[in-house]
């Protein structure tokens, strides 16, 4: 049937604090519960509905008696702290009349980056489905900082999604979709219902963070597609304040803008996934037109010869950007040579390598195994 898509099992809903709070930027008690009333509907009925709630902050302020944002960090992280205790009760009040656990769970991009921290999160949140609990995640903002944090839950919910090999992603947001244009400043901007391939066309439809309360914004939902994508997961933005949006889309209904690569497109594996996402990367190797096209399209690993330059010190090991000379991001990937090395052997072939470097002989700069490429 047209406008209707298989319905999955394991379903990962995001809602920013743009949605969740009403007109006085306070937590909007009467759409959380809407929201619960829909995520145990979808789990009375066999599916496993897992949270990622934004809106710590705001709910912060209002226990605390603010009536703005803090500007500095501590008292961000103190907003954070009485908030979360808010939201968590909230949730489980309300999650509770359905006789529903819900199990709370703040996570920090650092928590992440250490593979058997990723695994062991991956291993809680296993258990609290398998319970039957509902688990309602947010950034640890109380301790999280800069360096280490997500920077928004988008990123955080398609890092969560991936981690469970999740059916479907769905973005509750405060616009209906992603547009041709902004629609606010055109009258012309039309709807995009599907989209298979993040193309530069479609990167330039997205703008920045669209309220004072929200940290996302268009740009940060594609970059939550671009993983979703890699991974195989269909990932859908609608508007969360439409009537039962959420249970609408994952019964199949089309709303919204839906992400979904073609069918036989090869989906990346849980390693190269982790090494995409949740690593922060350290810095760029910029690529040539040929080196770009070759990992892009033939799946090759990123050799020397074809590498013109790069950004920022890393060290062999970490986790870098593979960007090309446009500056468009291709992937992300492990290198094998220092930014000192890259700095030397850039543009060279292997063999001239090994002349100097005996001990790096036949490394590429990145190996095609350890490569996400967006």
């Amino acid at each position: 049937m047209e406008g209707v898509f298989d319905t999955p099992d394991v379903v990962v809903v995001k809602v920013g604090s743009s949605t969740l709070v009403d007109a006085n930027n306070r937590p909007d008690r009467a759409f959380i519960e809407t929201l619960c009333d829909q995520a145990a509907e979808l789990q009375h009925d066999g599916y496993h509905v897992v949270i990622v709630s934004s809106g710590a902050v705001a709910a912060g302020m209002e226990r605390l008696g603010l009536d703005c944002k803090p500007q500095d960090m501590p008292g961000r992280q103190a907003c954070a702290s009485a908030g979360q205790a808010a939201l968590t009760e909230v949730y489980a009040d309300l999650l509770g009349r359905h006789r529903i656990a819900c199990g709370q769970v703040l996570l920090t991009r650092r928590d992440l980056t250490d593979r058997e921290g990723y695994l062991n999160a991956r291993n809680t949140l296993g258990r609290l489905i398998g319970l039957g609990a509902i688990p309602v995640i947010n950034e640890n903002d109380t301790v999280s900082f800069t360096e280490f944090n997500f920077g928004d839950n988008d990123t955080l919910g398609a890092i969560v999604s991936t981690m469970l090999n999740a059916d479907l992603y769905v973005i509750l947001s405060d616009i209906d979709g992603l547009y041709t244009a902004n629609p606010q400043d055109d009258p012309n901007a039309e709807l995009v219902p599907l989209v298979k391939e993040i193309t530069p066309r479609i990167a330039a439809m997205a703008g920045g963070a669209g309220s004072s309360v929200g940290t996302g914004g268009m740009a940060s939902k594609l970059r939550a597609a671009r993983a979703t994508l890699a991974a195989g997961i269909p990932m859908v933005i609608c508007k969360g304040r439409e009537r039962f949006s959420f249970e609408r889309v994952v019964r199949g209904e089309a709303l919204g803008t839906r992400f979904e690569a073609p069918s036989g497109t090869t989906h990346e594996s849980a390693r190269k996934l982790w090494i995409g996402l949740a690593e922060m990367p350290k810095g760029s190797l910029v690529l040539d037109a040929g080196a770009s096209e070759a990992v892009v399209s033939r799946g090759a690993s990123v050799l020397p010869v074809g590498v013109v330059g790069a950004e920022g010190v890393f060290e062999e090991g970490d986790v870098v950007n593979v960007i090309d000379d446009a500056g468009k991001l291709l992937g992300r990937g492990i290198v094998r040579y220092s930014s000192e090395d890259i700095g030397r052997v850039h543009g060279l072939k292997l063999d001239v390598i090994e002349r100097f470097l005996p001990h790096k002989a036949g490394q590429p700069a990145i190996h095609r195994d350890e490569l996400l490429v967006f």
